[in-house]
């Protein structure tokens, strides 16, 4: 069979899911399509009284759903009939007269766990890799076998809303907590007790735990209580996605006919939503967003990369001690230094905080420790001697940077080491200038908070050997890192492109835009934040020095540097950390309103009148001038790809994911419409919008910067 093959012990069978082809086990149209006859020929089998579900790749169950198979259909119809056929399958699973155990080991996500859901019986291992969850929002989806049903049947309605509409995951006893597991177990016990509790299903010893929900639940859950629960999400869920993004108006409008009509009126709803929202440009541009991430994480240089066990981290401060939480969580030793030894051990003291944070999501206090215990600190270089890789997360002197590169030289000796800098703008040329190894020098530019930012960008010069970013490479995977490589030079990308952009905020300001009215503007776009309090939470000291850093640059593209940035550090305004920016701070919350002071000091004055943008005109002239750099970063070499731009803008600029990123954006709004808008820009406030030659050229001969599609 097709994906499948079937082992029996006793009078239970287990059917395993293999897909040897797969590197990750996906519910893909072979395996649907398979999954039908497997399950008659067993029934048909009087051998067999009850069947086990397991995937015979260790550590996982099922990914999700293959969603490429959906994007070769070219009407919402043939699509929604799919998917019937599917939930038909799921339901018959659901009434089968054997019993059905589904033994989940690994990620179970999406169409895996709808899967899981149509088992009588649902086991669980205790693998940290263990979750489950349904992620389709993320991908401007929502569940069409059967989720929206199946999950507020067996956790309630209201936690059922929460995992839909945010897509979050929850780990194996988080699941058991909330009902949707039945039984945890042991990795190594799992098939063994799954078979047991198949043959006691059988034989009626074993009763499937039926739901009790609290008398708060129930409340929620009945009319007219029911309709307020709805009301309350579907106010969070407008105020959230400001009109941009359409799947979780959706996901209510499906979850509320089960609640409404019942199970089928729910599965209807439910495929139709699916089928309709697979061709929205939102979920067409996210779904761009996920095949070049995938597509990212494979490493450029296979088999280059040095086998890494122990790394040195140099600077204990917020990156430093971010980046050793993430480096020791991944398994490998962590020698913290800093320039005493108080300082390091404040950094392995923040590595325990960050680590504790996550005890009881997939990890338990027992691991936290032995995490923790993989971080040493220490207050000089000799310790270093022993690590295969060092990263430096320092002040932002390229002299500094350099003396530390000669005294890791100093004691790795002759052997291969690789040197990675933290800078944000330093080009790498520039620190390895001197060096006795500039072949094992590039960068290793981490995100705020490092723990959480998903994204890597790898810096190479022209002198970098390929086994050095091979390995920094595999590193940053190991550290869970989505990673892009670009090639040197002031700023890279990510750095250079929100500078542009916070450059063009400041002199938009300084033409008489309304602060509020950025701010908002740009929210409503789709970015996280406005440029103002992005700028805090950067630190306005920081924006500073990289201004110094990206002079040259501004100045080839006809920018002055605003003076705002330096007055507010001179009168002690640096942002969040000091609790003043362009916003006040109160226990490092953001207040609404803006700081007055501030604003005076930096010598914004809104203007009534003029002719600075507004509104959407004003976040267009923003979000041009950001796509303009990140195809000037492509025409000059220091982008590798297309790919690279859109993963490194969204996970790393917060560029709005529903646009798929500046380059997908240019393809879906049409070449010739942005070169026509650049044009309006440049006649109306000079060459720095000028449209590359590149675009000009693709305008004309209709070229897409991804003719194949799927971030590829």
């Amino acid at each position: 069979m097709n994906g499948l093959r079937v082992e029996k012990r006793g009078d239970v069978a287990i059917l395993w899911l293999d897909q040897p082809d797969r590197s990750v086990a996906l519910l893909d149209m072979p395996l649907l399509r398979a999954l039908p006859g497997a399950i008659d020929e067993l029934d048909a089998d009087a051998s067999v009284r009850a069947v086990v579900l397991a995937n015979a790749k260790p550590g996982a169950f099922l990914a999700g759903a293959d969603i490429g198979a959906f994007l070769e259909y070219e009407t919402p119809a043939q699509v929604e009939a799919q998917i019937h056929e599917g939930n038909a399958f799921l339901a018959r699973l659901e009434s089968w007269r054997k019993p059905l155990v589904v033994a989940v080991d690994g990620v179970c996500l999406g169409g895996g766990t709808e899967l899981a859901l149509a088992g009588r019986y649902l086991l669980a291992s205790t693998n940290p890799k263990t979750r489950f969850g349904l992620p389709e929002v993320q991908l401007g989806l929502l569940p069409g076998l059967g989720g929206t049903v199946r999950l507020p049947e067996r956790v309630g309605l209201s936690l059922a809303l929460d995992l839909i509409l945010t897509g979050r995951n929850l780990y194996a006893k988080q699941a058991r907590k909330a009902g949707l597991v039945h039984a945890t177990v042991h990795p190594e016990g799992l098939i063994d007790a799954a078979v047991r509790a198949a043959g006691m299903l059988a034989d009626g010893k074993l009763r499937v735990p039926k739901r009790k929900p609290t008398a708060l639940q129930r409340l929620l859950e009945e009319t007219p209580a029911r309709a307020i629960v709805f009301d309350r999400a579907a106010k969070q869920v407008a105020k959230r996605t400001r009109g941009n993004y359409p799947a979780p108006a959706r996901i209510l409008e499906a979850l509320s006919a089960w609640a409404r009509s019942g199970r089928q009126a729910g599965l209807t709803a439910s495929a139709k939503a699916f089928s309709e929202l697979l061709f929205t440009p939102q979920a067409r541009a996210l779904i761009h967003v996920f095949f070049a991430q995938t597509a990212a994480k494979k490493n450029p240089w296979p088999g280059q990369a040095l086998p890494v066990e122990s790394v040195g981290v140099l600077g204990a401060g917020l990156m430093g001690s971010g980046i050793a939480e993430v480096t020791a969580a991944s398994g490998m030793r962590v020698l913290l230094k800093d320039r005493d030894l108080d300082l390091a051990l404040k950094g392995k003291a923040a590595v325990h905080r960050g680590l504790t944070s996550r005890v009881g999501k997939g990890r338990s206090a027992f691991e936290r420790d032995v995490m923790v215990e993989r971080v040493a600190a220490v207050d000089s270089y000799e310790p270093l001697a022993g690590t295969q890789l060092t990263i430096e997360a320092v002040l932002e002197q390229p002299d500094l940077k350099r003396q530390m590169v000669a005294e890791v030289e100093r004691v790795t000796g002759a052997g291969r080491h690789v040197f990675a800098s933290n800078t944000s703008a330093i080009a790498i040329s520039e620190i390895a200038a001197g060096a006795a190894r500039p072949e094992a020098v590039l960068g290793m530019h981490y995100f705020s908070p490092v723990p959480k930012m998903p994204l890597l960008e790898i810096v190479v010069s022209d002198r970098t050997a390929e086994w050095a970013a091979a390995t920094a490479f595999e590193v940053g995977a190991r550290q869970g890192k989505t990673s892009i490589v670009v090639n040197d030079g002031p700023g890279f990308y990510t750095t250079r492109v929100l500078a542009v952009y916070m450059a063009e905020a400041m002199r938009a300001l300084h033409e008489g835009a309304d602060p509020g009215d950025l701010e908002g503007a740009m929210v409503a776009y789709g970015f996280p934040l406005g440029p103002l309090a992005l700028m805090d939470d950067v630190g306005i000291d920081v924006g500073a020095k990289i201004e110094v850093v990206l002079a040259p640059l501004m100045a080839a593209r006809g920018m002055e540097a605003s003076p705002a940035s330096a007055k507010m550090v001179a009168a002690g305004y640096l942002g969040r950390k000091a609790g003043k920016g362009f916003y006040r701070y109160e226990s490092g919350h953001r207040q609404k309103e803006f700081d007055g002071e501030a604003l005076r000091i930096a010598g914004f004055a809104p203007s009534a009148t003029g002719g600075v943008e507004r509104g959407a005109a004003l976040a267009d002239r923003l979000a041009l001038t950001f796509v303009r750099e990140a195809l000037m970063c492509l025409d000059e070499g220091v982008l590798r790809s297309a790919r690279d731009g859109d993963v490194g803008a969204v996970f790393g600029l917060g560029f709005p994911p529903f646009r798929g990123g500046p380059f997908f954006m240019v393809d879906h709004e049409g070449a010739g419409s942005v070169v026509q808008r650049l044009r309006g820009l440049e006649a109306k406030h000079g060459p720095r919008f000028a449209p590359p030659a590149s675009l000009v050229a693709k305008a004309e001969a209709g070229e897409l910067y991804y003719p194949g599609g799927r971030g590829s």
